[in-house]
């Protein structure tokens, strides 16, 4: 496996990312049951994977913000209209994904839409200059998503992306039609851990800059969070106690952050 400098030291490459199709008539005829296996397979194995864009208007949106990248925050106004439409673009593929997933846990269709439970939608773009010395700064440090999930654009050639598996950092490649999709910590609770988030982090490069765009989407302030009902049963029971999004995302980043876990949210079986 090949090995490449970060600003964490030295990493392999993820050459084993899962990489789904959703382009084309893939999603409307027979194919469409081989790709939400996928779908789930990867998110229950690996917590993330990389999705190919659905239309040729995301696919032109994708990269006229990649080639913005480097002039974005010099001239914004610039963008202004690119950004809205790629949001607007972003939030039709995260719908898709929405009822492929939830078709492959088994849930009815329209189960997120209907309770808030996707009804936020945060575009995040962040820019990291060269750093003259990488390892003593992290672009983002390790964490996992407060949220259901998370459409990731890298924007160049050179990865910042990586992600823990197997107690390993793996440097995920940027590739030029695909995102990169990271299941929150909120889907894990609600799929009853037959989805799983996934620790991840941002790191810098010493020569050259770097840009992501983050589409997250999260439940409303005031959602219920809990496993979903048609999950659980007498054989697979509760793993998760409910809560309330706000109270839960409050305080989740700085508990992240100082090493606390999201253990007092799980139910143990012998409680």
């Amino acid at each position: 496996m090949e090995k490449l400098i970060s600003g964490t030291g030295v990493v392999p490459r993820y050459d084993t990312i899962p990489l789904i199709d959703l382009g084309g008539d893939l999603i409307s005829n027979c194919d469409r049951v081989k790709v939400i296996h996928q779908i789930v397979k990867a998110s229950q194995e690996h917590g993330f994977f990389q999705a190919f864009v659905v239309s040729k208007s995301l696919r032109r949106l994708q990269l006229s913000f990649k080639s913005s990248s480097s002039f974005i925050f010099l001239t914004p106004q610039s963008c202004r209209e690119v950004a809205g439409k790629y949001s607007v673009e972003v939030r039709k593929l995260s719908l898709l994904l929405l009822d492929l997933i939830c078709e492959g846990l088994g849930l009815e269709s329209g189960y997120f839409n209907g309770n808030g439970l996707s009804q936020v939608q945060l575009m995040s773009i962040n820019h990291y200059p060269p750093s003259s010395d990488p390892s003593l700064t992290l672009g983002l440090p390790k964490h996992s998503d407060v949220n259901l999930f998370t459409i990731l654009l890298q924007a160049g050639e050179v990865p910042r992306l990586q992600v823990l598996e197997d107690r390993k950092w793996l440097a995920v490649d940027p590739l030029p039609t695909a995102f990169v999709i990271t299941i929150g910590y909120v889907f894990q609770v609600i799929s009853n851990r037959k989805l799983k988030s996934v620790d991840h982090m941002v790191v810098r490069n010493s020569k050259v800059a770097q840009t992501t765009v983050g589409n997250c989407i999260f439940p409303s302030s005031d959602s219920r969070i809990e496993p979903a009902k048609a999950l659980v049963d007498k054989c697979h029971p509760p793993l998760y106690k409910s809560f309330i999004f706000k109270d839960f995302s409050d305080t989740y980043i700085s508990e992240i952050i100082n090493g606390i876990t999201t253990e007092r949210y799980k139910i143990h079986l012998s409680e």
